[in-house]
């Protein structure tokens, strides 16, 4: 099953950093995400927010392998 981390301010909507989440796709994690928490699917869908997976970036969906380690990341602003 892949592991799931969120970070930055993606960890204090969901109240949790990692997870083990039963998934096939990346489309898959981020419904059942919005499912189980409708503030935080959300903020997933929001403007910004990426999905990496095995230290990729990824735009749309990708299918998931059980060792793949999928991380959500906020936008981040910087001075």
């Amino acid at each position: 099953m892949p592991k799931v981390v969120m970070f930055g301010a993606l960890e204090q909507v969901a109240g949790w950093r990692e997870r083990v989440i039963d998934v096939e796709t990346l489309d898959g994690l981020r419904t059942l995400l919005a499912a189980q928490d409708v503030d935080l699917g959300a903020r997933l869908a929001g403007p910004g927010v990426f999905a990496v997976v095995n230290h990729t970036m990824v735009r749309g969906d990708q299918a998931l392998a059980p060792e793949d380690e999928v991380a959500f990341i906020p936008p981040v602003s910087g001075g």
